[in-house]
């Protein structure tokens, strides 16, 4: 990327560099940069670590690539990855891009029911995962197998000699690395990432390679990672802003970032701050929220000084205390930004130099270069200032939009375009002052946002309803000090079952071990009725009081 781009808010540039073939996103990612600089550290719970070389990259995942092109892989192929952070993952997905291939990420803490989903619904024909995750491919509480291995392959890091698995490592021996990739057009799909809906099955975002420029301005202009930062972001690549921002964003600067694969505490943030002198940091406000109440008891582990210059935060709105105990304890305020799976961060308080404003508590801040945002009434007409409605993008003066539709869903995209082409309504609530700063007002639909993570609460009201004591059953999300929101359910018995503490933790585990450990009703309230329309729709806006 040239200095223009650097030294001004060059958008046209980013259009030019994505607007043409390229000899695979694996190029952009891996291929043009410096062999020898880290890509990334990686450590893990035991306290194993690694630093990986672009050069290493580069080798094995070419070895990879060969070996997915031996199972039939190729352009527009679907491959699914249930992997943690780690090695594999970005080796992997760098193999799948080499080929042309579409990327279908699964989050690790799903369950078979979730994954069932994903991988049917795309089509996908190889699995790759590993020895932790692999028996959520074996069955559900029905008693059938989730995946068709006659159908579907299965590559596993460590893998049972029980299974016919392809084991992953051993998969590399006596291969060679592949000798040319595929070529790609702006318009070829390289991810099919699924997001939560608040009705029907979770939706499959479309992400074309065009995407690319959009994520890297947000790289450049709204975290501002810089040559030699160490970039953390603590996201996990299984959902949006942990794909986008924190393992395809760093690849695409070619800078160094950090995998860190252990359970968060802010011990651990601590120590990774340290050893690895991160600059530039990037997480959800559960996680700053955390920090912010453990920060006294923890503060004695911090034995040298920190080299943050950067902190910044996504997911759902930032509290002002948090960003006034970030001040006072870490030297630097986070700043608050906003976007979804559909399109990445589109409204920012930007750390680039020249867009940096006087921070404004509570604002999200404003749209990033490449992107118009502006608010729509129920009319899809737009307002001015100060008057709350939904926040849409104006395509027509966004270069930088790039979402494409839904996977197979014509009816849920439409839903993003009711008012034409031109606006891409977002589901959220806003409004803007004289200056263009958005306020967050809420979600206009009853998508659940808890430390981070978006939750829709069809899947999580399917997985309760499998349960044999259930009659009903109506999920929102609560308010909660430290993940912003959580789940609740209100669930309705059948006929011979009481209500008790037991019963409600025999339902919570049901719907860990089936849909997601990160999805579960951490709240469970029995009732008798669920509020209803005239037509029968739950009314989960009551339950929300």
């Amino acid at each position: 990327m040239s200095n223009h781009l650097i030294n001004q808010v060059d958008v046209s540039e980013l259009i030019r560099q994505y607007d043409k073939p390229i000899s695979s996103v694996s190029e952009l990612l891996c291929d043009r940069h410096d062999g020898n600089r880290i890509a990334f550290h990686y450590e893990n719970a035991n306290g194993d670590k690694r630093s990986y070389s672009y050069g290493e990259l580069k080798n094995d995942s070419l070895i990879f690539a060969n070996v997915l092109k031996s199972l039939g892989v190729k352009k527009g192929s679907r491959v699914a990855v249930l992997l943690p952070k780690g090695p594999e993952l970005i080796i992997s997905v760098l193999a799948i891009w080499r080929l042309g291939g579409v990327h279908v990420p699964l989050f690790t803490a799903f369950g078979p029911q979730a994954i069932y989903y994903r991988v049917e619904n795309s089509g996908a024909d190889v699995i790759i995962t590993d020895a932790t995750n692999r028996p959520k491919l074996n069955g559900t509480t029905a008693g059938t197998d989730v995946i068709d291995q006659t159908k579907v392959k299965v590559i596993t890091v460590d893998a049972n000699q029980e299974d016919s698995d392809l084991d992953y490592w051993i998969s590399f021996k006596n291969v060679k690395p592949l000798e040319r990739n595929e070529v790609v057009k702006k318009d070829d799909l390289f991810i099919i990432l699924y997001t939560s809906g608040t009705t029907g099955h979770p939706k499959g975002v479309q992400v074309p390679v065009f995407a690319l420029a959009a994520f890297e301005g947000y790289m450049r202009f709204g975290l501002d990672v810089r040559k030699g930062d160490v970039f953390w972001n603590m996201a996990d690549p299984g959902w949006a802003y942990g794909l986008y921002y924190a393992l395809i964003g760093p690849l695409l600067l070619g800078e160094t970032f950090i995998v860190y694969n252990a359970p968060f505490s802010v011990e651990n943030t601590i120590h990774v701050f340290q050893e690895y002198k991160v600059t530039n940091f990037a997480a959800a406000p559960t996680a700053y929220r955390s920090m912010r109440a453990e920060w006294e008891s923890a503060a004695g582990s911090v034995t040298k000084p920190l080299s943050l210059r950067v902190l910044s935060s996504a997911g759902e709105p930032l509290n002002r205390d948090v960003i006034n105990w970030a001040e006072k304890n870490l030297g630097l305020p986070i700043y608050d930004h906003y976007g979804q799976t559909e399109q990445g961060m589109v409204i920012n308080n930007h750390h680039y130099p020249s867009l940096q404003h006087t921070y404004k508590p509570g604002s999200m801040g404003q749209a990033m270069p490449g992107f118009k945002a502006t608010i729509v009434n129920e009319q899809g007409e737009e307002v001015g200032p100060n008057i709350e409605g939904q926040i849409a993008i104006d395509t027509e003066h966004s270069p930088l939009f790039w979402f494409r539709g839904y996977y197979q869903n014509e009816e849920k995209t439409k839903e993003r375009f009711l008012y034409g082409s031109r606006y891409y309504l977002t589901g959220d609530d806003s409004s803007y002052d004289e200056h263009d700063f958005f306020y967050f007002s809420g979600r206009n639909d009853d998508i659940i946002s808890s430390a981070g993570y978006r939750i829709g609460p069809f899947e999580v009201e399917s997985a309760i309803m499998e349960h044999e004591a259930v009659s009903e059953t109506a999920v929102v999300g609560v308010p909660d000090e430290r993940r912003g929101e959580v789940v609740k359910a209100y669930i309705v018995l059948k006929g011979k079952y009481i209500p008790s503490d037991d019963l409600a933790k025999e339902i919570q585990q049901h719907v860990k071990g089936n849909l997601s450990a990160h999805e579960y009703p951490r709240l469970i309230e029995f009732v008798d009725t669920l509020p209803k329309t005239p037509s029968g729709k739950i009314q989960r806006f009551l339950l929300r009081g």
